[in-house]
């Protein structure tokens, strides 16, 4: 916690609030154009200076800061107040807008040619307790996250969090311009209690009290409503939508979070993607001014898979994978050729320079590049520098078992040429493209491959409709259940390529839809592929089924994560930070204190009882 120092003077308080003047100006909106206007502000006192008789004080508001004077000879009125200001001081100013002497001119703020003049000063509210920090330092960058989200309010008054509530609102505002004024979306409100139907998070439950023992689930996502609503003959739908998963949590992730949902009728793909390169485009240039190059990249999942390692990958730099297990099934070195015997393959990051910038204490057993690669699971990193002369050198048993035709193959295929280093991932193919482009990202932050201003965004296309489960021993939805698979697949859906699509921007997935399943008998054969049986099917979505039998155009749509979109925009780390009241890792909201405990008559009026015993010592 900051040390703050208390003050003893007591603040003088107008009560009189119905005789407040209307605020004329915010404080970042004042500018030389504005010079012998008289104006009046209203905001907290970010800071208070005391140069020789002349007092300075920043008046902060949500937008920024402007100057405020106040001296005994020309502001007589205001001095005496003045002087009793201290940070945080909630206070009016009325008073007239002044050029800057040339000495003090700021051109860090916006409103750093001009001055305001206090003619009066009026304080509103005062601080009578200890701050938990210097909201005006930038030493409050360094404040646990624990104390600013438990002074949540104190917290985004600073310019940073401001900014980010700033951008946040900045990039709705764009959505609903572009979707409303170019596209004829409606926007059009789902409901927040509905039915419990547990295929993917777990829901978060609310008993109902005038119905026993049944209980609603808040939203994963308006997906059946919306589709309901393409039923219905709304064509057009969005909604800024609050949506609810009880899973664990990381940096991006939130028990509570808000997603831009969209669902369109009568649309391809192709027009989808056309319609979300435009509102995509249209909030870059609103919040960042920026035009981006169109139409977007796309890449099969396939390819990005092969290539990348991962359905979400960092275009802005090379390093791409190159798959060898042809190339080396039959050699002499077991851990390549038994990994392809078992049905998994060798690939291999090769890196351009890397054996002048990547030594061996990274890459064998203790190094930091071993670390990476055994934390995604792999169990060790295999290698080859090439040297002068197209030279193999390496440690173990790799270029010893590998014949000539093979060395020159393994050159070839991966354009390797002096001074490359070739990291090589062998064993299954999830843990071998995990391990590779865990370690293509680290080598390119290393090597200063990423240019960080730069922005690139991709669509992945053709996801697989199924992955295996092991625990469950069946197939699940990839994306969801209610997916279009590929006309071409149907007859086999277990192997089907789903009609989806995903928006990667800068290795980041920001959105993510699909067509959707419009007619009944497909919905029944996708039930029954991820082990639904058909009473199961009509028991969690027969309406949705009764649906499809009473004319239901073909739609699709798409959703956006809002609170890691405007992450990524801000160039924060933590969805947190851009979320005005955000909960911590533990699902919890240290502001008021949630989840807490609620009296044995509310759970008793509900017909709950909770079977929680808290652990004891011993335990």
């Amino acid at each position: 916690m900051v040390s703050v120092k208390r003050y003893n003077a007591r603040p003088q308080y107008n009560n009189k609030l119905d005789k407040l003047q209307m605020r004329t100006h915010y404080c970042n909106n004042l500018s030389a154009i504005d010079i012998e206007k008289t104006v009046t502000l209203f905001g907290w006192v970010d800071r208070r200076r005391d140069h020789g008789g002349v007092i300075f004080i920043d008046l902060r508001d949500r937008t920024g800061i402007v100057q405020i004077v106040s001296d005994p000879q020309r502001t007589p009125t205001s001095y005496p107040i003045a002087e009793t200001l201290r940070n945080e001081y909630v206070v009016k100013i009325i008073g007239q807008v002044s050029k800057r002497p040339p000495e003090s001119l700021n051109q860090k703020i916006p409103t750093g040619e001009v001055e305001i003049y206090a003619e009066s000063i009026e304080l509103l509210n005062g601080v009578n307790k200890q701050l938990p920090f210097v909201i005006s330092s930038l030493d409050a960058e360094l404040v646990k996250e624990e104390t600013r989200l438990k002074y949540r309010y104190l917290d985004l008054r600073r310019d940073r969090m401001a900014k980010n509530l700033q951008l946040r609102h900045a990039v709705v505002k764009a959505m609903r311009r572009y979707l409303e004024d170019e596209q004829q979306f409606m926007e059009i409100e789902t409901p927040i209690l509905t039915r419990s139907t547990p295929e993917g998070a777990r829901d978060y439950l609310v008993p109902s009290r005038v119905n026993p023992g049944q209980w609603y689930a808040l939203p994963q996502s308006p997906q059946l409503f919306k589709q309901l609503l393409m039923v219905s003959g709304c064509d057009r739908y969005y909604q800024i939508a609050r949506c609810f998963r009880d899973e664990d949590l990381r940096a991006d992730r939130q028990p509570e979070f808000t997603q831009l949902d969209m669902e369109m009728s009568f649309m391809s793909e192709d027009e989808i993607l056309a319609l979300n390169e435009g509102l995509v485009r249209s909030i870059f240039k609103a919040v960042k001014n920026l035009e981006l190059p169109y139409p977007f990249p796309r890449l099969t999942y396939q390819d990005a898979m092969e290539k990348y390692g991962t359905d979400r990958p960092d275009t802005r730099f090379g390093l791409t994978l190159v798959d060898v297990s042809d190339i080396v099934k039959d050699s002499g070195f077991k851990v390549f050729s038994g990994a392809v015997k078992n049905g998994g393959k060798v690939k291999v990051l090769p890196i351009p320079g890397g054996n002048d910038v990547i030594s061996n204490v990274q890459i064998k057993p203790g190094g930091d590049l071993f670390k990476e690669a055994t934390d995604a699971g792999a169990k060790g990193i295999a290698y080859i520098r090439v040297k002068e002369n197209n030279k193999l050198d390496t440690i173990g048993a790799i270029k010893d078992n590998l014949t000539e035709e093979q060395k020159n193959e393994l050159l070839a295929r991966t354009g390797a040429k002096p001074g490359y280093l070739l990291l090589f991932g062998a064993g299954d193919t999830d843990t071998v493209n995990k391990s590779l482009s865990r370690l293509r990202l680290v080598v390119g932050e290393r090597m200063n491959l990423i240019d960080p201003d730069k922005i690139n965004l991709l669509w992945i296309t053709e996801f697989p409709m199924f992955e295996w489960n092991a625990d469950e021993k069946r197939l699940e939805a990839l994306h969801h259940p209610f997916t279009a698979p590929n006309l071409a697949d149907l007859d086999d859906l277990a192997t089907a390529r789903a009609q989806a699509y995903d928006l990667v921007y800068n290795g980041v997935e920001i959105g993510g839809g699909s067509l959707r399943i419009y007619q009944k008998d497909i919905q029944e054969k996708v039930f029954e592929t991820i082990g639904l049986s058909l009473e199961e099917a009509y028991n969690k979505f027969g309406f949705l089924l009764e649906a499809f039998e009473y004319g239901t155009p073909p739609h699709g749509g798409i959703a956006y994560g809002l609170d890691r979109l405007v992450m990524l925009l801000a160039g924060e780390d933590s969805i947190r930070d851009v979320i005005a009241f955000p909960k911590t890792q533990q699902a919890a909201c240290l502001l008021t204190e949630a989840p807490a405990s609620v009296d044995s008559k509310q759970l008793k009026e509900l017909q709950v009882k909770s079977t929680y015993k808290p652990k004891t010592k011993e335990e």
